[in-house]
């Protein structure tokens, strides 16, 4: 009987393990007199979101905070599949979180600082955006001279094709059946203009390198090794420019898609007074210029979008649970595969 029950405790410790989503990295920062414990799953990386949460703690020294960084994939499958138990899940994949808010995973909240957010920057009083980060084209000083830079996607694909021996094997993107944030941004230009479709045939057959990640691209562009990278997370590449030469960032004048960082608090919250707290601290971290520049995160700032028309903030609603689908998502992919891996 004994022999069986630790068979059994064995079988469980293991289909848990194979079921356990990625994590990249975990850090704990200790309270200076704690009192209670603030557990964030997220997507940010930790030189962006560390400032932020020395700043909460400043203001609320009794929490201490657990912050688990993975991939918006994982952090899906954290909340939903495993039910991992999480105060906070901070996201750049709107529509996973749109799904996870829309399934039932998502506590309500709502306070006066949330209803100071615009109209598009929260859904349901369950998904709330604090920052308005672009995708962008990062391009390489060695193979574009100040200015030499395409500007729209149509120049991009126009350069490509007239130049395959300079652009072979050297150019980058997310590979977006990994990537939660690349196959939200791709089904976003699908949506947006019909020469999204002709620049992956032309990518596809100049040998395009995939990425899981943005810092890889944008590492990889600054060396030299890629030409260009696609749909690069600009918060990410404009942080990065501060300190590595060798690149550098254009945004699109024929339309730049703006992705909305997110933060909801999940059903399994076992602390969400403190998650409360962080939400509204993120809703008006952006009135600390130095937090955001030392964070790196492009606080939401409705004029910003109004100066420039060419940035599309993708927008909340069912729309964004369209190419979730299985079908949708399936028949997406196969097209994309298509189109980036031609016999």
């Amino acid at each position: 009987m004994r022999i069986a029950a630790v068979t059994a405790l064995i079988l469980l410790w293991v289909s848990r393990a194979v079921l356990a989503f990625e994590v990249e990295d975990h850090i704990t920062y200790p309270a200076a007199n704690e009192g209670s414990v603030l557990r964030i799953i997220s997507t940010a990386d930790r030189e962006a979101f560390e400032p932020i949460i020395a700043a909460f703690q400043a203001q609320h020294p009794g929490v201490k905070v657990e912050y688990t960084i993975t991939g918006t994939t994982s952090l899906m499958q954290a909340i939903a599949e495993e039910e991992a138990v999480f105060d906070l899940a901070i996201s750049s994949a709107m529509d996973l979180q749109t799904k996870l808010a829309n399934d039932g995973f998502a506590q309500n909240y709502d306070d006066a600082e949330t209803d100071h957010l615009p109209e598009w920057a929260s859904w349901r009083n369950q998904i709330f955006a604090f920052t308005q980060e672009p995708a962008v084209l990062v391009v390489s000083d060695a193979f574009f001279p100040d200015g030499d830079a395409p500007r729209s996607r149509d120049q991009l694909i126009a350069l490509l094709r007239e130049n395959p021996e300079l652009f072979q094997g050297r150019i980058g993107t997310y590979d977006v059946r990994q990537s939660g944030f690349g196959y939200l941004m791709a089904t976003q230009d699908s949506r947006n203009s019909e020469s999204f479709w002709r620049l992956m045939e032309v990518m596809g057959r100049l040998d395009a390198k995939l990425y899981c990640c943005s810092g890889d691209m944008i590492r990889d562009v600054a060396n030299g090794e890629l030409a260009l990278a696609y749909n690069v997370l600009g918060s990410y590449a404009s942080s990065q420019q501060s300190g590595v030469d060798g690149f550098q960032i254009i945004e699109f004048e024929d339309y730049v898609n703006v992705m909305l960082r997110t933060a909801l608090i999940p059903e399994t919250s076992l602390n969400p007074e403190d998650a409360s707290k962080f939400i509204d601290f993120l809703l008006v971290f952006g009135q600390n210029p130095d937090l955001v520049l030392a964070s790196g995160l492009p606080a939401i700032n409705p004029s910003v979008l109004r100066d420039n028309t060419a940035l599309r903030p993708i927008r909340f609603g069912p729309g964004l649970l369209v190419f979730l689908d299985k079908i949708r998502r399936d028949n997406f992919l196969k097209n994309w595969e298509s189109s980036l891996f031609q016999e």
